[in-house]
C-alpha cells in the first residue's frame, strides 16, 4: 500500500504549504519507460439528458513542468461549461485557517509521539525513510501517522520537481471563462475527517507501507502520468488498486466518496446546464468508480475521449 497519489488533494494542498522548508525542487522529467505516448491524451466521459451535460474529467494534482494536454475535447467541453467542479475549491486549498485546522487535526494528544506509536521494526523502517529524505527522525513526532504518511509520499514528489501549479486543477482554473461558476464536491473538513477517522492500526499500516516503498515514489507517480496522459483508464485502475489494498483505507479515500459524488452528479441532472466535474483520476478508474456506482443507479455514462 502506498499513497493514494492520484487522488491525493489533501496532501498537496495543505501539507505543501507545511513542507515548503523541507523541499527543494529539481528538475523533473518521467523515466523513458514511463513517457506518455503521443495518442488522444486522458481520458474524459460525460452524462447527459435533455438539457444537462455533465463532464467527468480524471486529474493528476501536481505534475511536471512542460506537459501540454489541455487540447480537444477536454478543452471544448472546458469552454462550453457554465460550472467548473473540483473536489475542494481553490479557495479552500489556500486559506491560512484551513491550513491551520489542518495542522491542528494532525496533533498528537499531548504526551504521545508517533514514533512511541510504533514497534521497533516499524520505527526502523520509518526513520529510514526520514533519513533517506534527508530530515531528522523527530521530524514528524508530535503528529499522526496518517499526517506523516502522506507528507512522506508527497515530499519525494516536491523534490524531483512536480508541483501543484502544473496539476491539472491549476490549469484549468487558468483556462476556465472569467464568468465561470465554481463549486466543489467536499469541503476541507470532508478531506481531513476521511483521514483523521482512520483506525490508528490502518494509520500506521499505511505510514509504514508508505516508508518501505520511498523510493518507488517517483517511478510510480511518473507511471500513473504516463497512463493517464494517454488515456489508459484500464492501466491506471491497475496501479491505484496495487496502492489502496486495505480495506479500511480504500473505503475512506475511495468508495464512500466514490458513491457521494455519484448522488451528487444524480440530483445535479435535475437542473440544466453543462458542467465540467475534475477529480483526481483514481476515483474514476477501476472497481468503485464514480463511473460504477452512476451505472448502478442506471445512468449512462458515455466515453468522450
Amino acid at each position: 500500500m502506498r499513497i493514494a497519489r492520484p487522488f491525493m488533494t489533501i496532501a498537496l494542498s495543505a501539507i505543501a504549504a507545511t513542507t515548503q522548508g523541507c523541499a527543494t525542487t529539481g528538475e523533473a522529467g518521467m523515466t523513458e519507460d514511463a513517457a506518455p505516448a503521443a495518442t488522444s491524451g486522458p481520458a474524459l466521459w460525460k452524462v447527459a439528458d435533455d438539457d444537462t451535460t455533465i463532464y467527468l474529467f480524471g486529474t493528476v494534482h501536481a505534475l511536471p513542468g512542460g506537459m501540454n494536454w489541455l487540447s480537444g475535447p477536454i478543452s471544448s467541453a472546458l469552454a462550453a461549461s457554465q460550472t467548473l467542479v473540483t473536489e475542494i475549491s481553490s479557495g479552500a486549498m489556500a486559506d491560512p485557517a484551513n491550513q491551520a485546522k489542518f495542522q491542528t487535526v494532525a496533533m498528537l494528544p499531548e504526551g504521545q509521539t508517533l514514533r512511541g506509536q510504533l514497534t521497533d521494526e516499524q520505527k526502523a523502517t520509518y526513520e529510514a525513510a526520514l533519513e533517506s529524505l534527508g530530515m531528522p527522525v523527530n521530524a514528524f513526532d508530535r503528529v499522526k501517522p496518517w499526517f506523516a504518511a502522506v507528507t512522506l509520499g508527497v515530499l519525494p514528489l516536491m523534490k524531483n520537481g512536480y508541483a501543484m501549479e502544473n496539476g491539472v486543477e491549476s490549469a484549468l482554473e487558468s483556462a476556465a471563462a472569467d464568468d465561470i461558476e465554481h463549486d466543489a464536491l467536499e469541503t476541507i473538513d470532508d478531506q481531513i475527517a476521511a483521514f483523521d477517522g482512520l483506525p490508528m492500526e490502518t494509520q500506521i499500516s499505511y505510514l509504514v507501507s508508505v516508508c518501505e516503498q520511498i523510493d518507488d515514489v517517483i517511478p510510480v507517480m511518473d507511471e500513473t502520468v504516463a497512463k493517464w496522459s494517454r488515456g489508459d483508464a484500464d492501466g491506471l485502475a491497475k496501479v491505484i488498486n496495487e496502492e489502496v489494498d486495505d480495506p479500511d483505507l480504500a473505503k475512506a479515500l475511495l468508495y464512500d466518496r466514490n458513491s457521494r459524488w455519484a448522488d451528487w452528479i444524480d440530483d445535479r441532472l435535475d437542473r440544466p446546464g453543462t458542467v465540467f466535474i475534475a477529480v483526481g483520476a483514481g476515483h474514476l478508474a477501476g472497481k468503485g468508480s464514480v463511473q460504477e456506482y452512476l451505472a448502478k443507479d442506471g445512468i449512462t455514462v458515455t466515453r468522450v475521449q
